[in-house]
């Protein structure tokens, strides 16, 4: 067996998990009386989820000293990115029916559209860097480019947050664990400036 197999095709089974979920719910007619916003729900959270997940994986190998765990954050990184562009596809055509002009009003007039839409394109350099060829081709410019993915995050909870209006207790949780994770990465930083 391949080393990592068995931590890879864990990442796989998370990253493909909410996928499976949803299939199961559609098959058994289980999506509610408004299917379309049931989906765009189910697909920002899981886009949440794996991108918080994809953050915590450095903080958990430095604090645990697990450093076989940074091999499935590019794996969990993209399955983020992937939800995304699920999310935003659902909202272009099954939600807007590719009504561009419509959609374009959207994105410029309301807020929680259009902190998501910012998410969005600033993740899409992070999938498209994500290969092993930009890493080289990048070097140390191609840490700092992935720390974009902090305000996108960030962006991600705002919309979130937003969008549910009333009803913030998980907005509220997402955003307490972003503020846990980027404490976390603080005092290596520090660290880093005062060893550099």
């Amino acid at each position: 067996m391949p080393k990592y197999a068995g931590l890879r095709a864990s990442a796989w089974l998370l990253g493909l998990a909410p996928l499976a979920w949803t299939g199961f719910r559609f098959s058994t007619d289980a999506l509610g009386a408004n299917p379309i916003e049931a989906v765009l729900l189910w697909s920002g959270r899981s886009a949440l989820i794996l991108l918080l997940a994809g953050l915590a994986i450095t903080p958990i190998r430095r604090f645990t000293g697990w450093n076989q765990i940074i091999k499935v954050r590019r794996t969990v990184g993209l399955f983020a990115f992937f939800y995304v562009t699920l999310h935003f596809l659902i909202y272009l055509g099954l939600d807007q029916g590719f009504a561009w002009s419509f959609i374009v009003e959207d994105v410029v007039a309301r807020p929680f559209i259009t902190s998501g839409f910012l998410g969005f394109l600033l993740l899409i350099p992070l999938a498209v860097t994500s290969t092993k060829g930009w890493i080289r081709r990048l070097g140390r410019r191609w840490q700092k480019l992935h720390r974009i993915v902090y305000p996108a995050a960030g962006l991600g909870v705002l919309h979130f947050y937003w969008k549910v209006k009333a009803d913030t207790f998980w907005p509220l949780v997402a955003l307490t664990i972003l503020l846990v994770l980027l404490l976390a990465r603080s005092p290596w930083r520090i660290l880093k400036r005062a060893s550099g």
